[in-house]
């Protein structure tokens, strides 16, 4: 069996994932949802309801049309 190497997004490295699961395994139930209120109070951002069957479509789409 051949090991597939990981791939990263771009500007992304192992130690940068390493630091996001530190953060969110070891975020209290306060901080979390304090953090996902916050998302909601962005005017730079917005957030769309998908049907769960289209969201590996969604994922293709946005991959190729990263900014």
């Amino acid at each position: 069996m051949t090991m597939k190497k990981n791939q990263f997004p771009k500007g992304w490295d192992e130690h940068r994932v390493r630091k996001v699961i530190d953060h969110y395994e070891n975020q209290t139930d306060t901080e979390a949802l304090s953090e996902d209120e916050s998302a909601w109070k962005k005017r730079t951002e917005t957030f769309i309801e998908v049907p769960i069957k289209l969201l590996p479509q969604i994922r293709k789409l946005l991959a190729r049309t990263a900014l």
